[in-house]
């Protein structure tokens, strides 16, 4: 039997409780938790700011017409540029999308799509999180030991595969996390009137997700775009015009790193220069994908 009694008067200890409660303390908590919020967003800004106006100011006196069509020359040379170097990081790049991208978007799909909820697709998922805090160097390492060692010498294939298996975990994990928010109902609608999961998965969870799953690819590419350690290993570098990528082959970021390293003032510019080129690049690709996204979409 209820005892009313005793429930009314919990109920009123309850009410009580609530009252009491003052809601200065509530608003100040909200107000300093925004504070800070705020105060560590426009820190970021400053900081991001700080290094722009940096690498602009130091990097800009570089650029030139040389730079761009010349080859690395030693110190003390008035005609030396960069193209090698631009030349070959543009190709392992390429090379590194071309195999990241459809290997990561496809893991994401399998995990979303095909296995969700399966203990495999939690197992895949653990090993995918585990791949993206890998160093870099690390990755480098691997492909050393399996690429160059056989092959005998350091080669942009070997370089452009490091580059590809860091983009892969960035691009499978935000593929998988923007198919997972698209709506179940879109799914189960599409499958009602009878078409095919394959082609739900195509035309329906794939267009609902491609904003998302453009910005990982976006991320990916910005986080192979400034890495060093791994073509050490791999590409190593070279002063000549690539001409496959199965010999050493010439880079931006190892070009930075010898250049910086370097004694020179000339070299020290150039590395500067070559700093703010891959700034820009990163930057224009980000907003030109944007751009071009919005007006497909339009």
């Amino acid at each position: 039997m209820v005892d009313w009694a005793d429930t009314e008067e919990s109920g009123g200890r309850l009410m009580t409780a609530m009252k009491v409660r003052n809601p200065i303390g509530r608003k100040l908590l909200d107000r300093t938790v925004k504070g800070l919020s705020v105060g560590a967003s426009f820190l970021g800004i400053f900081f991001l700011a700080w290094i722009l106006m940096e690498v602009t100011n130091r990097g800009i006196a570089a650029i030139n017409w040389d730079f761009f069509t010349e080859l690395p020359a030693p110190p003390g040379e008035d005609s030396v540029g960069l193209s090698s170097a631009i030349v070959g990081t543009l190709l392992m790049t390429v090379l590194a999308m071309v195999i990241g991208v459809p290997i990561g978007v496809l893991s994401g799909v399998y995990l979303s799509e095909v296995a969700r909820g399966t203990r495999l697709a939690n197992g895949i998922r653990f090993c995918i999180n585990v791949l993206m805090g890998v160093p870099s160097i690390i990755v480098g390492l691997f492909v050393y030991s399996i690429l160059v060692l056989p092959m005998g010498q350091f080669s942009g294939l070997a370089g452009a595969v490091s580059l590809a298996v860091i983009m892969l975990p960035v691009i499978a994990r935000t593929t998988d996390d923007m198919l997972i928010l698209v709506p179940n109902a879109l799914r189960e609608s599409a499958l009602a009137l009878g078409t095919p999961k394959w082609k739900v998965t195509y035309d329906v969870v794939l267009r609902a997700a491609k904003t998302g799953m453009i910005t990982g690819v976006l991320l990916a590419i910005a986080r192979v775009s400034g890495e060093t350690a791994p073509l050490l290993f791999t590409s190593l570098n070279s002063v000549y015009m690539p001409e496959g990528l199965l010999a050493p082959t010439s880079n931006l970021t190892v070009t930075i790193f010898n250049y910086a390293m370097s004694p020179y003032a000339d070299w020290q510019q150039m590395a500067w220069g070559a700093s703010l080129l891959i700034m820009v690049s990163v930057l224009g690709v980000t907003i030109f994908a944007r751009a071009a996204f919005k007006e497909r979409v339009k």
